[in-house]
């Protein structure tokens, strides 16, 4: 038997409670038919965290993150608390979880299903087969960077986008080693013509290549890569960027996949602990309606499987079911389809357990 692994799951607001639950139940059932081990916990984060202890990451639902082998979050945010001070909105859970895990790290896959390729925004010869992997500098950046702040005797605000070369490095060799395990192709996006932060980006990315010389390095201002992603998307592997670049980057790429509903992500520090979680956010507009879908967060669990624990042929068989279900047809809410094979988000998530078991 397999030593017990504890998994701490963070449904927070909106929809993702709704999409937690079903990636949950995957995840029961892969442990037991694999006999992994897995056990689970549960706290509150963001919006609802807030509306229970007054802050949106309280110390025990940190601590218990600590204690954690991995976590697996659902959303965070609502319009209801948009108008809290800075300190107390509901994003700045996950800021502070990256932080204090030092969730370095991003990775965001952006993989078309066969089945899917009419879903796309894109023509189907564009996306056909697409398979690239966006990965994000997570802990650094323009999100972190200080200072930061407000003028009170004018309305001027300014935040502080900032790197060193070691945050640059350690993401940078993340990046070459997933190239090297992929196509080999890495393409390192910046704003070298405009900022200082940018020039130091690529020179330290330029100089980290001559360890990976397998590794076909090209480098790509932001906001061309931007219309590239839409052009050729095909065309890349790899991508490596910072905090800001990759949050918009990678929203571009979900559109390609059929849906946001489409898209997970992994976030994990130098021995791979993690925090999996779909790229969506709370979507409070459809929440609570089974409208949401939950293939984003079930295929985040497949990702902590995989990158966490080193449990493949769990995390594989995962993947084959979801193709499975939308070879058949079964389509969420936001996907194209027929009223026929639209399911509700317990229902989608059921359909790809049953896959599964089989």
């Amino acid at each position: 038997m397999n030593k017990k692994k504890t998994i701490l799951i963070l449904p927070g607001d909106g929809i993702g409670p709704e999409v937690c639950k079903p990636a949950k139940n995957i995840l029961e059932s892969v442990s037991h038919i694999y006999d992994l081990g897995l056990s689970f916990e549960e706290a509150l984060v963001g919006g609802s965290a807030y509306e229970e202890t007054g802050i949106p990451l309280p110390e025990e639902t940190l601590e218990a993150a600590r204690k954690a082998d991995s976590i697996l979050l659902g959303a965070v945010g609502g319009h209801q608390w948009d108008e809290l001070e800075y300190q107390y909105r509901p994003e700045r859970a996950l800021l502070g979880l990256r932080s204090e895990l030092d969730l370095f790290a991003n990775f965001r896959p952006a993989i078309l299903s066969k089945y899917l390729t009419s879903s796309s925004s894109l023509k189907p010869e564009k996306v056909e087969n697409l398979d690239l992997l966006i990965i994000r500098e997570l802990t650094g950046g323009i999100y972190f960077g200080e200072p930061r702040g407000r003028k009170e005797d004018k309305p001027v605000a300014f935040n502080t986008m900032i790197y060193s070369q070691e945050e640059i490095e350690r993401i940078g060799r993340v990046a070459f080693e997933a190239a090297q395990k992929r196509n080999k192709n890495l393409c390192s996006v910046d704003k070298a013509n405009v900022l200082e932060v940018s020039v130091l980006w690529r020179e330290v990315i330029s100089d980290l290549s001559k360890e990976y010389p397998d590794v076909k390095l090209s480098h790509m201002l932001v906001d061309n890569a931007a219309m590239q992603l839409v052009r050729e998307p095909k065309q890349f592997d790899v991508i490596v960027t910072g905090n800001l670049f990759g949050d918009i980057l990678s929203d571009i790429a979900a559109m390609m996949t059929g849906s946001i509903g489409m898209l997970p992500s992994a976030s994990v520090n130098s021995e791979n602990k993690g925090m999996f979680e779909p790229v969506h956010g709370s979507a409070p507009d459809i929440a609570g309606k089974g409208l949401a879908n939950p293939l984003a967060t079930i295929l985040s669990a497949a990702m902590m499987l995989r990158y966490s624990f080193g449990f493949e042929e769990a995390a594989s068989n995962i993947e084959v079911a979801i193709d499975k279900v939308l070879a058949k047809g079964y389509r969420t809410h936001d996907l194209e389809g027929s009223q026929d094979t639209q399911l509700s988000t317990d229902e989608m998530g059921k359909k790809v357990l049953d896959n599964l078991k089989n």
